[in-house]
Order: structure tokens, then C-alpha cells, then sequence
């Protein structure tokens, strides 16, 4: 007697260990079905696209996983205008795309907050919530959205440190590049620009923006890498925002596809003048993932001269692509911000000029895609870190180019 309730003792507590081992892995299938909607490199569910490209709404059969608590979140107008102070002057923090940005306090979070005039429309809603539910850590954050008051609004996380473009061109000089023949040889002289003693307000060393550089890069990746992949259209040194850790986010992810589906136009994308437009859109009438490669390659290179090239093509009268001016007016002086001396090893600094013009050559399908890009930046920038760091190397006077893309 007691042999049998010694087996079924043993056998009941086989059975409950067995039950506990199958409660566990039940448990950890779930946890990692959820971390995959908002890991890093998690997609979104493509169904929320296509319901958004055909015109309605999130539709029931969706469920709460794609639009409940994780997605975007509907505010009221009256919370927004105690937010902004009734959307006061002393709140207002730009203007971008989608229109005039404030600053605002909502619910204990300073958020930013972007109104576009328009009516309520069912596509904005359907859009806002896909594009919300797109997680990335190199990706502003979309909060939410109203539909009151005329305006339609979109409610973003907030980044203390801006833009780049406040820690890039504040009021220093503007830099000159040197001349330009062919592309991919980079036979040309590259000078470090002189000092006149206005500064922009940051000194971001090399390594520092490969790092925002990287960051970036793995942004649109992530954009890219979405099915159906998603463009950009406007990026640009302005739409990559840094926190206060200066880790790089890509801002207004979605917006300018957004602007077509509610058929409402931005004046920011009509402007005579876009360097970072890459030129085949005008030719072939679209967008691809190769346009935002484009637009990421002029952006390194303002990170490498440390200036706005806009103005530089506004001084100069001209509407030219920024690759045709650096082809075309790299003549003389400088090049480099005279900021970086000391920071960057040739071999460093050379071969992110040479990624900067790959990412802009022509035609597109010859510019490698943003995943080659991220790959490039990331190894540049461990090399940059090993010899700088580690080694104490670093560039500390002018280079002739003869010097800088001299062949290994």
C-alpha cells in the first residue's frame, strides 16, 4: 500500500512539474511575441497600412493589440491649449512640415506639439495610429492627436537638445569645399576651415557624430525595413533631433505621406530650393528608399563641414542639387569644420566623406541601401574610437588632400 502511494505521489508530482515547465514556456512564447511589436527592430503590423491605403479607418477586426493602450491616443482641445498656454507665442518652438511646433506640458510630460489647418478627416486618424504603433529607439515618438478647432494636431515626445542644425551651424563661418572630378576617386584637396571665432553653440568632436551619424542611419533602416517599406521624402539635418544623452532620433517619420492622404500641401515641400531632394524624384516622379539615401548623404556631409549648405546655394543664386554645387564649386579654401581638428584621423574622416558621396551617386540603384550605410557608419566609428581612444591618434593641422585620399 505504501508502494502505491509512493508511485502516485511520484507520478502527481511529475504531472505538476511538467505543468509548471509548460505554464513557463507559455509564458515566454508571450512576453517575446510582445517585445517584438516595440523591439528595436520590430515591425509594425502591415495590416494597419494597407486599411490606412485604402482610405478607412482602423477597423474592429483589428483588435486591441494594433489600437489599444500601445497605440496613439486621442486629446482633447482643451488639453492641448492648457498645455501650450492657449498655444501662446512664448510656446511656440518652430515650424516644420506639418506646420507651426509649441511646446507643451500635458499630463506631467513636455511634449511637442505640430498644428496643421484642416478639417477632421477619417484618413488622418487611420494614419496617426499607424504610424504610432512604429517603435524604434532611433525614432521620435508620435504620443497622439486632436481633431478640434480647425486644426488637425500631432502630439510628439520632446527632445531637449533640438535639432542637429542648433549644434551644427549657430553663427560660425561658412565653410568652402575644394574641387571635385569624379566621385567614387575622390581625387580633390580637402583644407580644415579657419577659425573666425563664432562658434555654434555645441562642439560635437568626430566620433560624436558618427555616433549621431549611426543613429540616424539606423532610424531609416528601421523606416526601410517596414512591409511595405516606409519613405521618408524629407529628411533632413533638421528632422534628426538628439536627447539630452545626444542619442540621435529621426523626426516626422511618415508625416509627408500623411500630408498626401489628407490632400493637404506643405509649403516646405515646394521650396525652390531642397538640397537634400534627391534629383531623380523630379525624373522619375517618386520616392524610394534610394531618395532618402540621398538626403542621408547630404546630410553627412553638413555633419563633416559643419554648415548649412541651403544658404551656401541661396548665396550662390543657384537651384542645383547639392552634389552638382559640390561638383562644380569645389574650387578652393576649405572644407572640414576647423571645429573637428584634433578629433578625426585621416583615414577616419576620409572615409566618411567617400560614404557621403556614394550614398548621393547617380544613378540611385548604384547608392547602397541604409543597412550597408549603418554597417559603414558603425565600423568607421569603432576604428575612429580603437585609434583616437585607445591610441591617442588624431588629426591636429591642416591636410592637404594630397595627403588625406592618398591610396593604402
Amino acid at each position: 500500500m505504501v508502494k502505491v502511494a509512493t508511485i502516485v505521489g511520484g507520478s502527481a508530482g511529475t504531472l505538476a512539474i511538467m505543468a509548471v515547465i509548460m505554464g513557463f514556456f507559455w509564458f515566454f512564447k508571450s512576453c517575446k511575441s510582445f517585445s517584438n511589436r516595440a523591439s528595436e527592430t520590430g515591425s509594425s503590423d502591415p495590416s494597419a497600412l494597407t486599411e490606412w491605403n485604402r482610405g478607412v479607418g482602423p477597423s474592429s477586426s483589428a483588435g486591441p493589440s494594433l489600437y489599444g493602450p500601445q497605440g496613439a491616443r486621442e486629446f482633447m482641445l482643451e488639453e492641448l491649449e492648457q498645455a501650450t498656454k492657449q498655444f501662446a507665442e512664448s510656446s511656440l518652438i518652430g515650424y516644420g512640415s506639418f506646420g507651426l511646433v509649441y511646446k507643451g506640458l500635458l499630463r506631467d510630460d513636455v511634449v511637442a506639439i505640430k498644428r496643421h489647418p484642416g478639417i477632421p478627416r477619417p484618413e488622418f486618424v487611420a494614419g496617426v495610429m499607424y504610424l504610432s504603433e512604429i517603435q524604434h529607439r532611433n525614432l521620435v515618438t508620435l504620443l497622439g492627436y486632436c481633431q478640434e478647432g480647425g486644426s488637425q494636431m500631432l502630439v510628439y515626445e520632446y527632445l531637449p537638445n533640438g535639432s542637429m542644425c542648433n549644434h551644427l551651424y549657430g553663427n560660425g563661418s561658412l565653410n568652402k569645399i575644394d574641387s571635385l572630378h569624379d566621385t567614387m576617386a575622390l581625387p580633390f584637396r580637402v583644407f580644415v576651415s579657419a577659425d573666425t571665432g563664432r562658434e555654434a553653440p555645441t562642439r560635437l568632436e568626430f566620433k560624436e557624430r558618427l555616433s549621431i551619424a549611426l543613429g540616424a542611419a539606423r532610424g531609416l533602416c528601421h523606416l526601410h525595413g517596414l512591409k511595405p517599406p516606409l519613405i521618408h521624402k524629407n529628411f533632413k539635418t533638421g528632422n534628426v533631433l538628439v536627447d539630452e544623452d545626444f542619442i540621435a532620433k529621426v523626426a516626422d517619420a511618415g508625416v509627408s505621406m500623411l500630408l498626401e492622404k489628407i490632400e493637404e500641401a506643405s509649403p516646405s515641400y515646394t521650396s525652390s530650393v531642397n538640397v537634400f531632394r534627391d534629383p531623380e524624384v523630379e525624373v522619375l516622379g517618386s520616392f524610394t528608399e534610394t531618395s532618402d539615401v540621398y538626403s542621408f548623404g547630404a546630410f553627412l556631409l553638413e555633419l563633416i563641414t559643419g554648415q548649412d549648405e541651403a544658404m551656401h546655394i541661396n548665396y550662390m543664386g543657384s537651384n542645383e542639387s547639392l552634389i552638382q554645387w559640390v561638383q562644380s564649386r569645389l574650387s578652393c579654401n576649405d572644407f572640414v569644420d576647423h571645429r573637428l581638428v584634433g578629433s578625426f584621423t585621416m583615414a577616419g574622416i576620409k572615409d566618411m566623406i567617400k560614404l557621403a558621396l556614394k550614398c548621393m551617386s547617380f544613378p540611385g540603384e548604384r547608392r547602397p541601401d541604409m543597412n550597408t550605410v549603418s554597417i559603414e557608419l558603425e565600423r568607421i566609428r569603432e576604428n575612429e574610437m580603437e585609434m583616437t581612444t585607445v591610441k591617442g591618434e588624431g588629426t591636429a593641422k591642416i591636410a592637404l588632400g594630397s595627403e588625406l585620399f592618398a591610396s593604402k
